[in-house]
């Protein structure tokens, strides 16, 4: 039984050196030259996108205006039509959110591969801005429903005013004075 135990320790032991070994052997080929293209790792597009709004989340108004500019004078590709729907759709900066909903369609109706990887947060972006824009809608309706409002009461109270101005005006009643009543007529 001690042997059988010893020869299964000793293999293990030999299984885990011959292990070893075998891992530091098969190192990758060296490459000599120049790196093509598909080799260089680059980021996905929609990272550098994503990474864009904390960065125009930090900006002042008058450097989201500045960043519109900037991104007007650029290319129009999908990532900078992505880039500039953020522009215009940021609460803080001069917004245009029906511009930016036509530069998100744009980026979704697009067949080019970047756009397609961007696709997503373009559709994501697009469902917010269109209840956005919504939203505004329905509280411009509030507000003028409001004003209405306002302005009913404001004629309602005006004739309450002159109403009572006509009451005050009027000459008092005399008071009718009870007659007696006559108890022993019957």
């Amino acid at each position: 039984m001690k042997n059988n135990l010893r020869f299964g320790r000793s293999r293990f032991w030999c299984v885990l050196a011959l292990l070893l070994l075998t891992g530091c052997v098969s190192e990758a080929p060296i490459k000599q030259g120049f790196e093509r293209k598909d080799d260089v790792v680059t980021p996905p597009v929609p990272l550098s996108a994503l990474n864009y709004y904390p960065v125009l989340h930090r900006m002042t108004s008058a450097e989201i205006g500045r960043e519109r500019m900037v991104l007007a004078a650029l290319p129009a590709n999908p990532n900078n039509q992505v880039r500039m729907a953020m522009v215009l759709g940021h609460p803080r900066g001069p917004q245009d959110l029906p511009k930016a909903i036509a530069l998100l369609d744009a980026v979704l109706k697009s067949t080019d591969p970047a756009a397609i990887t961007l696709q997503p947060l373009a559709r994501l972006m697009l469902d917010g801005y269109i209840e956005r824009q919504r939203q505004d809608i329905f509280s411009d309706k509030q507000a003028l429903q409001l004003k209405e409002s306002q302005r009913r009461v404001a004629e309602l109270q005006e004739k309450i005013d002159s109403l009572a101005d006509i009451e005050r005006t009027l000459p008092q009643r005399p008071r009718a004075q009870r007659l007696p009543v006559s108890g022993g007529g019957r």
